[in-house]
């Protein structure tokens, strides 16, 4: 696991910031014509680091734009236990532009909107990995797995899990470990496809 996390990640750092806005514009394009994202109300989508990782910040624009419900992850630190991520609502491009920058660069909200309290259609999921049988490997924090773990214990129907991948991040089938806490994705989406 460890040595797959060090090996992309040290892909990802050299990618050039050209092929990142590239390959992120045509996963964006793949997104917004998937039929199960026309027909969800409720989407949260990850807010992306400035580099390394493939760029969100066109696509919550337009999630926002066709008038959709958007969350954001928020990472909760303040438990004694371990940390949570929440989702809060963005309602509008004013929202989204006033977000201060957190740890990583990420922009991270303060508001406390819990997004425990809404039904979700879709949650669009970052990784370091993903492969051909729908296996992520996350930063290693487990966030997304405890989110929606619990986010299903409530009673609720699981979202659509869609990982949005760069093309060096997806790896051949069962490549990336899985264990009994991860969450399979419902559908990968890269560059060039959908897994």
């Amino acid at each position: 696991e460890e040595s797959i996390k060090k090996s992309v990640t040290t892909t990802l750092k050299i990618l050039s910031a050209s092929s990142i806005e590239e390959q992120s514009n045509a996963v964006r394009d793949r997104i917004l014509a998937l039929p199960s994202f026309h027909q969800c109300r409720t989407v949260s989508c990850y807010l992306s680091m400035p580099s390394g990782e493939l760029d969100t910040s066109s696509l919550v624009r337009e999630i926002l734009n066709l008038g959709k419900h958007l969350y954001v992850p928020k990472i909760d630190a303040s438990s004694s236990e371990e940390s949570k991520m929440n989702l809060l609502r963005i309602y509008d491009h004013d929202d989204l532009d006033a977000i201060p920058k957190g740890l990583w660069g990420i922009p991270d909200p303060s508001d406390t909107w819990n997004a425990l309290e809404v039904d979700l259609d879709l949650i669009l999921v970052p990784g370091v990995a993903f492969d051909h049988s729908r296996s992520r490997l996350g930063h290693g924090k487990g966030y997304y797995d405890r989110f929606i773990a619990s986010y299903t214990a409530s009673g609720r129907p699981k979202p659509l899990l869609v990982a949005l991948s760069l093309r060096e991040q997806l790896l051949g089938v069962n490549e990336v470990p899985v264990g009994e806490t991860d969450w399979e994705m419902d559908a990968i989406v890269t560059p060039d496809t959908i897994v």
